[in-house]
């Protein structure tokens, strides 16, 4: 990298990172379709991405698992989805299973139990979360709740990174990411809790559900970092992709997120209603 590219790489981090900032924050506000958008887009392309890694070792169906996708979302978008999502996942799984039935009287190999777990299991990992980030904004404080969400999401990794940084000194995993420490964690943490009392403060909102948010952001939401980082240590690769200038790819960005919005839903969106 010559000296000019040296120095417009934090110029593309930092535009980079406010169009991802702005489609997410004007989509949770927006609501309805432009949300969904924001959603469709991010995991779509999160989902490509986790299908590149599992390419590295074994054989994917990427198109079942795509047009799966788009029907769970138009499952969700027309409040189907807690009735057939079950049964169209179990109907990708079959699905693939053909397409290796014919792969093999074709060519005389087959890929089957590796590409129905990678292929199932993609769906399972980046669009159902997605998914679930979506059906929360239908809910009476859903709007409120996703701002949580990633506030709490940003304020963890941006605390974690900085205190990390500056005072990390004991390994959290080295075996799964050498850089990450116990002090980044517990910063994490502590930026997340903080993060958490921004919504509940502008809106006027009581703030212990969102103290709860905090709590899963700064826990869960590591945990899931670190679940990124060893599918990609598996597959060898330093990032999921290059999408996004800076940062990498959309995995990357939205890999704790995963776990964290998920919970939230279970808690807010199933138990609490």
């Amino acid at each position: 990298m010559d000296l000019s590219q040296f120095k417009q790489e934090p110029v593309r981090r930092i535009f980079s990172g406010i169009f991802i900032v702005l489609l997410i924050i004007l989509g949770i506000i927006l609501g309805g379709l432009p949300w969904l958008g924001s959603v469709f887009l991010i995991s779509i392309l999160s989902l490509w991405e986790f299908y590149d890694l599992l390419s590295q070792r074994i054989h994917v169906s990427k198109g079942v698992g795509i047009l799966s996708s788009l029907l769970i979302f138009l499952l969700a978008r027309s409040g189907l989805f807690e009735v057939y999502s079950i049964p169209l996942l179990t109907i990708s799984a079959f699905a693939v299973i053909l397409i290796e039935i014919l792969r093999k009287q074709l060519t005389g190999t087959s890929n089957a139990l590796w590409n129905l777990g990678g292929t199932i299991s993609g769906i399972v990992y980046v669009i159902l979360p997605w998914t679930f980030m979506y059906l929360m904004r239908t809910k009476p404080y859903g709007m409120y709740i996703l701002l949580a969400l990633f506030m709490c999401t940003w304020s963890c990794d941006v605390f974690a990174y900085i205190i990390g940084s500056r005072w990390g000194k004991n390994a959290l995993c080295e075996e799964v990411s050498p850089k990450k420490s116990w002090e980044g964690f517990w910063g994490g943490l502590a930026g997340s809790l903080l993060g958490s009392l921004f919504i509940p403060y502008v809106y006027n909102l009581p703030p212990v559900p969102y103290l709860l948010i905090g709590l899963i952001c700064g826990i869960a939401g590591q945990l899931g970092d670190l679940g990124e980082s060893i599918l990609k240590r598996e597959a060898g690769v330093k990032d999921s992709g290059t999408l996004i200038p800076g940062h990498g790819g959309f995995l990357d960005r939205f890999d704790s997120i995963l776990v964290s919005g998920t919970l939230t839903y279970l808690i807010f969106g199933v138990i609490i209603r």
